[in-house]
């Protein structure tokens, strides 16, 4: 598997674990010994693994908390890090993220996810070959 590949797997598993609203797996899709951080949609960064942690675990346990779908993600591997944007389809609003990976011996590991509004409406949606060709995850 390619390191391109390997990575969007990750990236691909913190979406589904999302949708699923499955803690555990998305815990699995960060990072347990690298330090991390977040900055969730209009809030302050969360720099500590035990505020990047509890922020998911609350996310996901809200019944209120939206569908998200992770469209047009691109992969660019820096050495023993990948950093993954795409746009988010979060009930029909569209934001951008950027999620950030280590390479953990064989597997990525995320680090760092970050997603926001959007001053405009994308016009284009960029598709991944990773993806099938939909252009989108979930």
């Amino acid at each position: 598997m390619s390191d391109t590949t390997a990575a969007l797997f990750t990236v691909e598993a913190f979406y589904n674990a999302f949708v699923t609203r499955d803690f555990d797996s998305l815990r699995t899709a960060w990072s347990a010994t690298a330090p991390l951080s977040c900055i969730h949609p209009g809030a302050e960064p969360l720099t500590t693994r035990e505020e990047v942690m509890e922020s998911w675990q609350a996310i996901l346990a809200n019944p209120q908390t939206p569908e998200i779908r992770c469209l047009g993600p691109q992969v660019m591997v820096h050495g023993d890090m990948a950093i993954v944007t795409c746009h988010e389809d979060v009930d029909g609003d569209i934001l951008c993220a950027t999620n950030v990976l280590v390479r953990e011996g064989a597997v990525w590991k995320m680090v760092h996810h970050q997603a926001g509004p959007l001053a405009y409406v994308p016009e284009f949606m960029p598709e991944a070959e990773e993806t099938g060709g939909s252009g989108s995850i979930n």
